[in-house]
């Protein structure tokens, strides 16, 4: 074996089975490599960040890595927003990055750059490969870091010369570390004690009867550990909370309801304000987003004690077990809480809006869906519009590094085909990674795309209403709207030109329909659920935030 066969054969031995690819020069051993090893999937990608967020997307759903294949710096640059996002959702993900030979680097030829420095910024664990006999050993290294604890970006990095030369071996899986849990073992008291020790300490704590709140994320959101919280929660009256942007949430019809927390810190600081005991379950203590002039950036009541229930790396076995052992120290806790009952669906008229495109997902999304959210300010009303819909999987834009929502369906789909696959996406989101509708139409992936057309990087537009009063605006009238000069329409406004999204999906061989009423919504949604293979539905609606566009395009009058 050469290197580069070597570490395919060795990522295939260790549960490796899709690569997200985006070659250059350097990696063709490894293009190579892929098609002498049976049952490597290689899966092509116009540009990186797809890759990246494809391989999101598919270790999201399966929990286990995908592999990326990058082309030296700049293409690791390209992917690196998505590995932002895949390292903020605990992704298991392996990153692959070709380099320069070793003897051609001194060179500094035009595409040498510090791959090991960038790549650090990103990734739990980075290892350069540095000879073709250790190839093999390393590529195992690499999965063995990447599904350690709850998971992390594993990135390794393949000279040219060590993929092309010969001496090399495919190496087994490399036995992962036990994971931390909360039961009895003499091999690991002390692990143990500590989280028993949490445990008992938050019990404590809900048992005095004050006003609590239950915080989840990550592992904690799955429907094991959600039914064991949601005992926590009927027993103490804790609030019932989760992550802002959770990476993987099970929710739905006969599933417990969990409150996502407020994007923004006031709505956040309103839902925990009067805790005096906050249990954290797979997630962090929450904090702001941004900071603002005269409002905290941590999220806590000053006077709210904070109990770490599981620890960063617990997984969805051990944080349900901490959940459980919680719940078995509270009176009252031995029922079976209620949980919603499926919601009558009912079918919108009327305006295109958010609120409409809301009520029809509600109303049509599919048993076992899986939804991508990144309608961004379009989406408000979504999770109230779907919490009785029939069950299904919501993944969320984990890291705010907008571009995530189309590659995500894309590896989504791949982990998952016999599920339909939903992406609801803002059109300034969408224009970061288009390119995924591409590798949609060349793999045949059942994803439902509904684009929200409001012409407008709307979320900005509130962030600048929030920071900016009319006063402080350049070039804004007395009693005008906030800085309605010319700067924020040109980098704010998408209308000059309109985006085509159905025109874009189309020259990328996706079948798509524009839709301008609720009735056209319903029935062209319908129809791309009912139809195999993607569809992209472009949804017109009107822009919550900002002044008029100069096109007169109205701005919705109501916010939830």
């Amino acid at each position: 074996m050469n290197g580069a066969e070597a570490v395919v054969a060795s990522l295939r031995a260790c549960g490796v089975e899709v690569f997200f690819a985006n070659p250059g020069t350097s990696e063709m051993h490894l293009v190579a490599a892929l098609d002498a090893e049976p049952g490597a999937r290689a899966v092509p990608c116009l540009f990186e960040g797809v890759a990246t967020g494809a391989a999101d997307g598919y270790g999201r759903m399966t929990g286990r890595p995908a592999a990326t294949l990058l082309h030296l710096g700049p293409g690791l640059g390209n992917g690196l927003a998505n590995l932002h996002n895949a390292r903020r959702a605990a992704t298991r993900l392996v990153n692959l990055v070709g380099d320069h030979a070793t003897y051609h680097k001194p060179l500094d030829a035009p595409l040498e750059s510090d791959i090991d420095a960038v790549a650090g910024t990103v990734s739990g664990w980075v290892r350069r490969c540095r000879d073709s006999r250790t190839a093999g050993a390393d590529a195992a290294a690499a999965v063995a870091a990447a599904t350690a604890g709850r998971g992390r970006v594993a990135t390794l990095i393949l000279p040219a010369d060590v993929s092309w030369s010969p001496g090399a071996a495919a190496a087994g899986a490399v036995p992962r570390a036990s994971r931390p849990t909360t039961g009895p073992s003499a091999e690991t008291a002390t692990e143990y004690a500590v989280a028993d020790d949490a445990v008992a300490e938050a019990a404590a704590a809900l048992r005095r009867g004050e006003p609590a709140a239950l915080l989840l994320g990550g592992p904690a959101l799955r429907e094991p550990a959600l039914r064991e919280a949601a005992r926590v929660a009927a027993a103490s009256g804790a609030r019932l909370l989760c992550e802002t942007f959770p990476a993987r949430l099970e929710r739905g019809a006969g599933l417990p309801a969990v409150e996502r927390l407020a994007y923004l810190p006031e709505g956040a600081l309103a839902q925990l304000r009067g805790a005096r005991h906050l249990v954290l379950a797979g997630t962090r203590s929450p904090v702001s987003f941004f900071a603002y002039p005269g409002t905290p950036g941590r999220l806590v009541p000053e006077d709210c004690r904070v109990y770490d229930l599981t620890g960063p790396d617990s997984d969805v076995h051990g944080t349900r077990e901490a959940l459980a052992h919680l719940a078995d120290r509270l009176p009252g806790s031995h029922g079976t809480p209620a949980t919603p009952g499926p919601a009558e669906p009912l079918t919108p008229t009327g305006p295109l809006t958010g609120e409409t495109v809301a009520a029809a997902v509600g109303a049509l999304l599919p048993e076992g869906a899986v939804v991508v959210d990144e309608a961004n300010t379009s989406g408000l009303w979504l999770p109230a519009a779907t919490a009785g819909a029939p069950r299904h999987d919501w993944l969320c834009l984990t890291g705010g590094a907008i571009g995530q929502g189309l590659p995500l369906a894309v590896g989504a789909a791949l982990a998952c085909p016999g599920r339909p696959v939903v992406c609801l996406e803002a059109d300034g989101s969408a224009m970061f990674t288009p390119q995924a509708l591409w590798t949609m139409a060349r793999e045949g992936l059942d994803v439902t795309v509904v684009v929200y057309a409001n012409s407008s990087y709307a979320i900005l537009e509130m962030e600048y209403d929030r920071l900016i009063t009319p006063s402080a605006a350049p070039g804004s009238e007395p009693g005008s709207e906030p800085g309605c000069g010319p700067a924020r329409r040109d980098l704010l406004d998408l209308s000059r030109p309109v985006l085509d999204w159905a025109g874009i999906a189309r020259s990328m061989g996706v079948p798509a329909a524009r839709a301008t009423s609720a009735e056209e919504f319903t029935a062209e949604f319908a129809r791309a659920l009912a139809e195999p293979g993607p569809h992209l539905v472009q949804a017109c609606v009107p822009a919550l935030f900002g002044p008029p566009s100069p096109a007169g395009a109205p701005k919705a009058d109501r916010v939830p």
